[in-house]
């Protein structure tokens, strides 16, 4: 290897693997299609294997050009704060059933592709997420998902046409129509084949969930007739000849490809796979430029006006978490503002993470954490009323009870710390 000449070498695409049973024992694997389409375009595919650890590992991966997710089961609700209240215990039963193969959560997956969409996106990398994998940036950036599309848009939908997202008989065969935003990366892929103001393709799908609430860095490319985003990308990070390109697809342009042939049903549906590789060379071609120094973001005015906003907010919760002191009724505005902040931005390292952690503002429950200081601040004020209105006796008597209950509750904790003690000896 001393002697190689790494030129010559192809930029890497790290693609996860899905597991599987085979012969009573776990098997990793990934689609051909994928694989096939990468290496046309002239890039390699790094496979990384869903092995429990990895996501700890991801260094070793090194170097990463591009990342393409594009398979697997559902993504963890608690990881978007899924409101799953809104089903019955047989609703949720009936989906696991006729979903089986999906809903079984894969949490060693979800925690290797979302530390690669996340590396991705502090790191400018090219990456394009097909199915689950669109899904996965949408939860990476604050975004949310319907549980089941068929239970929560499809049969809601009274204005709009009911769309069949999968058919387990039909699965490469499967087609549902799908309108195409104009003056979007979609739109120009499929120009030559959109007829005159109708804006729409067929498309092959399999999914039983989809995008809620898009993240808001997001832009749509398409929507199904039920008003599903089907397609979505970043214009801040999309420039393949300069390598970026953050895309995610709900559809599938790889199994629209003709059996034994090089046709797809339409001659725009390779071109994600070309533009992302496209995107993944240029991207290679940066880093391995000694000349290349990543430029440092201009903020304009406007910006750095609200980085300062921002800030203030964090600060103020900080001060909040070290004095252990509650909120202030006029700071509750600048508090807020931190935590949408964090809501609708979850590419943040683990290091940040860490951090906004120890300052009291957690990543997920930001909003969550902000309602609890409320309500302990609105219970303390209506306690005070109702105290002050209390007699001398009745405070007296009060405070009697609160003491033997503190008596009785350091009692029994003592006493439960010394029947530990006994099962330790």
């Amino acid at each position: 290897m001393a002697n190689s000449d790494f030129s010559n070498m192809l930029p890497r695409v790290l693609i996860v693997s899905r597991r599987t049973v085979r012969k009573k024992k776990f098997v990793d694997f990934v689609g051909e299609y994928h694989l096939d389409l990468i290496v046309r375009y002239g890039a390699v595919p790094v496979i990384v294997p869903r092995v429990s650890g990895v996501h700890m590992l991801l260094e070793s991966f090194e170097p990463i050009h591009g990342v393409l997710l594009c398979e697997g089961e559902d993504i963890d609700p608690s990881l978007y704060d899924a409101e799953l209240s809104g089903f019955s215990t047989e609703e949720l039963e009936e989906i696991r059933k006729l979903h089986a193969s999906d809903t079984a959560i894969d949490k060693e997956k979800d925690s290797i592709e979302l530390r690669l969409a996340k590396l991705c996106l502090e790191r400018d990398i090219p990456y394009l997420g097909i199915c689950r994998g669109s899904q996965v940036l949408n939860v990476a950036c604050g975004g949310t998902l319907y549980q089941d599309v068929e239970k929560e848009v499809s049969k809601k939908c009274s204005e709009c046409q009911r769309v069949s997202h999968m058919s387990y008989e039909d699965y490469d065969g499967h087609r549902h129509v799908v309108r195409v935003v104009e003056n979007t990366p979609l739109h120009h892929w499929f120009e030559d084949s959109l007829e005159d103001e109708k804006m729409e393709i067929m498309v092959n799908s399999y999914h039983h969930q989809g995008v809620k609430r898009l993240a808001k860095r997001f832009v749509p490319m398409a929507f199904a007739p039920d008003g599903l985003v089907e397609g979505f990308y970043d214009p801040d990070a999309y420039n393949p000849e300069e390598g970026k390109f953050i895309m995610g697809l709900q559809f599938h342009p790889e199994r629209m490809r003709h059996p034994d042939s090089d046709d797809f049903d339409y001659p725009g549906c390779p071109s994600a796979y070309q533009e992302f590789v496209k995107a993944v060379i240029a991207h290679e071609k940066k880093l391995n430029c000694s000349a290349y120094v990543p430029k440092a973001p201009k903020l304009n005015q406007e910006l750095e006006m609200n980085r300062k906003i921002i800030l203030r907010s964090f600060s103020i919760a900080k001060n909040m978490y070290i004095s252990g002191h509650g909120m202030v009724s006029s700071k509750a505005s600048e508090l807020k503002v931190g935590a949408e902040f964090l809501e609708t931005n979850m590419t943040l390292s683990l290091q940040q993470e860490n951090r906004l952690k120890q300052i009291g503002a957690t990543v997920r429950n930001e909003s969550m954490y902000l309602e609890r200081l409320m309500k302990k601040e609105e219970r303390e004020r209506i306690a005070r009323i109702i105290m002050g209105k209390m007699s001398i006796e009745q405070l007296s008597d009060l405070m009697s009870l609160y003491r033997m209950m503190g008596q009785i509750c350091s009692d029994v904790l003592e006493k439960k710390l010394q029947d530990l003690m006994k099962e330790d000896n």
